[in-house]
């Protein structure tokens, strides 16, 4: 009898759980999850999307921007909010799409009762207001006057830490210092003025106003090509990063390096950001078919001479070659089962320079992380389908290409897209349907200590 009873607690407890959460959509939005997993569209058609964050009560905030066609109407932030609760948001307000903190930038996040967000050159941060989906007058500068680059690494990420502390990335306006920098025969330059103010984070006060890099920001770490990727993990009380690889290998040097060679390395590697840490670029890159730190062609690399220095990690976890690693989310929560709890789900864009082989990533990959907060050096594909092909060849024939992902208050899951403006919310019921997939099987992505 108390068996029977357990039973009928445990069924009610699941009853309640599955009608707290909305009605998922017969395709699952398009996507392929793992077995118990469903996906409904929250929004649709809103333009190029970048990263995204989730107020305490529901509200969505995304990043807007075409890269390509900074309009009015195609930048800014776009605000999203359910009056209905049926999962889908039917109020939807552009803001800040005009003025000198409209410009360009990927990040954003809620920070503490702030809606934190970055240009090209800044990080501003709006109050928000209970009861009111946008916030009104100008955003409060917080860093000010960063390198806004030279159309390449221009995107500032940034990330919170434990202590009020505002970590922000300045990606390197280079792909490995080559001079012609991803031309034939280029030859090594000197990062060492470079590195002043790109190529690392940047520490600050997350409440201090305009703060200036050079002035008020602590140089944390160097050796970066550019890192769109972190997030801070409350279990290790740290941050990881996933940087963006390098390009172009057969371009600079195709007496030794093939196409084929191109499409393969070098890996995108995920780290510790550690006060002082160095990862190697552009001395070196992670070769993860050979599981070797290899010297880059334009510093003397033929593809067989490894770095024998040590003076740079092993990635932690090695992901494929120009994935394009996006923002990255620790699951905090408790709607997702239990193997989930306190690893990294990370949005990859996919590549655009794999040929002659095909385009790859276009994705959401889970990373597995121990009890102590660190990695177990393995992934596995948890969100498929974005580029809606089997085989794709261009990345412009890509239906979706994920780019935000950002954890609700419910423990959902919720992603964004940077082609068509499409934004996703993920739950877990435990039913299986004929559109869930099995996730892949995890890689042993562990690289050589």
């Amino acid at each position: 009898m108390k068996s029977l009873l357990l039973l009928i607690c445990l069924f009610a407890v699941t009853t309640i759980t599955r009608a707290d959460l909305p009605q998922p959509d017969p395709d699952n939005g398009g996507l392929t999850l793992p077995p118990g997993f469903h996906a409904l569209v929250v929004a649709d058609n809103l333009g190029p999307l970048r990263f995204i964050t989730v107020a305490p009560n529901g509200d969505i905030y995304i990043k807007k921007l075409d890269e390509e066609d900074v309009t009015k109407s195609n930048q800014g932030l776009v605000a999203l909010h359910d009056s209905k609760g049926d999962g889908r948001a039917d109020v939807v307000q552009t803001f800040c799409s005009s003025g000198p903190f409209s410009g360009g930038g990927t990040g954003c996040c809620v920070h503490n009762g702030y809606l934190y967000f970055s240009t090209n050159d800044a990080v501003y941060r709006y109050k928000l207001t209970p009861g009111k989906l946008v916030p009104t007058g100008d955003p409060e500068p917080i860093v000010i006057g960063l390198p806004p680059g030279q159309q390449e690494h221009e995107a500032k990420a940034f990330a919170f830490d434990g202590s009020g502390n505002l970590f922000v990335e300045v990606g390197c306006p280079s792909n490995g210092s080559g001079d012609p920098d991803r031309g034939y025969g280029a030859k090594g330059v000197d990062p060492t003025e470079l590195f002043k103010q790109h190529g690392g984070f940047w520490r600050f006060k997350a409440d201090v106003p305009n703060q200036d890099q050079v002035a008020n920001g602590y140089h944390f770490s160097t050796g970066l090509r550019h890192v769109i990727s972190v997030a801070w993990n409350e279990v290790s009380k740290s941050f990881f990063v996933v940087m963006n690889g390098r390009d172009q290998l057969s371009g600079v040097d195709p007496k030794d390096y093939t196409d084929e060679d191109n499409a393969e390395i070098p890996a995108e590697e995920m780290h510790l950001l550690q006060k002082g840490s160095n990862f190697g670029w552009p001395f070196t890159y992670w070769d993860p078919l050979k599981k070797a730190r290899m010297i880059s062609p334009e510093f003397g690399g033929d593809n067989k001479k490894t770095d024998d220095s040590h003076k740079y990690p092993d990635p932690l976890v090695a992901f494929p070659a120009h994935w394009a690693p996006l923002q990255m989310t620790f699951y905090t929560g408790t709607q997702f089962p239990e193997k989930y709890r306190n690893g990294a789900f990370i949005a990859f864009h996919g590549s655009w320079n794999r040929a002659p082989l095909p385009q790859a990533g276009y994705k959401i990959a889970y990373a597995p992380f121990d009890e102590k907060g660190m990695p177990l050096g393995t992934y596995e594909t948890f969100a498929d389908n974005f580029s809606g092909k089997q085989v794709l060849m261009s990345p412009r024939r890509a239906r979706y290409r994920p780019c935000g992902v950002a954890q609700g208050p419910d423990g959902s899951l919720y992603v964004t897209d940077t082609e068509k403006g499409r934004v996703w919310r993920i739950i877990y019921t435990g039913e299986s349907t004929d559109t869930s997939s099995p996730p892949s099987p995890p890689i042993p992505a562990k690289t050589s200590s």
